[in-house]
């Protein structure tokens, strides 16, 4: 018993010590978000930079109102809103398309363009700039939001993610389609999809996030305020008003809003397309 009572305790231990640690690191990450809505709220002033500071004496929605009324602000949000969704959408269709003949059809070469599908996962951004520019000015797209839905309209990471979870599923379901007459279309529109929706949520939430917090990309293929993406526009936030952190703050929690929506919708599915696209 004197064992069994001793193993017990080093299990409650080891699990207080993992729940400490896990708090510590999750209190850590909301920190930031937590000091961003608070400064937020503030009437005016500097940032937050005391602990007796965390709560505003006077706290206030106006700086929310008052970005929200900005032309600007409007139309970069509504920019952005457009360039993600038209992203996401593409990825959805596009992605899981090439992944379904990569993983159901055999062809010669198919291997090979496997490879370079996820060989391409290792080229960094940055290195595209250049040929991504000069791309979008010959096609005369330049400084409109068709030179920033283009580029990421198709990613490899959606297209390896699709690939393996359809090589999880059970072949005897295509078959099944076939004998009751279905296309291709059929079975990958109305057999596939609905049962790959733990990895379109992952998809949907890694696309969403690279294309909403984009940077580069807009910086170089646009010139315009009419074609400014939110996070360009708060970039520039501060020339534009001076060191105003309240107002600099709103704009920052009103932009990490639909984010934050789109994560709270698919988070149920997020671990399970993880781990069902991560194993064969």
């Amino acid at each position: 018993m004197s064992v069994v009572r001793e193993k017990s305790g080093i299990s409650r231990l080891r699990r207080f010590i993992l729940y400490f640690v896990l708090s510590l690191i999750a209190a850590t990450t909301i920190f930031p978000f937590f000091l961003m809505v608070m400064t937020s709220l503030k009437s005016g002033g500097a940032l937050i930079t005391q602990l007796s500071q965390l709560i505003p004496h006077e706290i206030t929605p106006q700086n929310y109102i008052d970005v929200w009324k900005d032309d600007e602000f409007g139309l970069y949000f509504l920019n952005t809103l457009l360039i993600t969704v038209a992203t996401v959408l593409g990825n959805i269709v596009l992605d899981s398309m090439v992944a379904y003949a990569l993983s159901r059809k055999n062809f010669i070469g198919r291997h090979l363009i496997l490879g370079i599908i996820v060989s391409s996962m290792m080229i960094p951004v940055q290195v595209l700039l250049i040929p991504i520019f000069v791309l979008m000015h010959r096609l005369h797209l330049y400084d409109t939001l068709w030179a920033l839905i283009l580029p990421g309209i198709v990613q490899g990471f959606g297209i390896f993610l699709m690939k393996q979870y359809f090589d999880g599923l059970p072949h005897a379901l295509d078959e099944a389609a076939l004998i009751d007459g279905a296309s291709d279309w059929q079975i990958f529109w109305r057999v596939l999809m609905p049962l790959a929706k733990p990895a379109l949520a992952v998809l949907v939430i890694n696309t969403s996030l690279t294309s909403w917090n984009a940077f580069l990309l807009p910086l170089i293929l646009t010139a315009s305020k009419h074609t400014r993406t939110l996070a360009l526009g708060l970039a520039l936030y501060q020339s534009q008003y001076g060191i105003d952190y309240v107002h600099s703050m709103a704009a920052a929690s009103i932009s990490s809003l639909p984010i934050l929506a789109i994560f709270l919708i698919f988070q149920r599915n997020i671990i399970a397309g993880l781990t069902r696209g991560a194993v064969k």
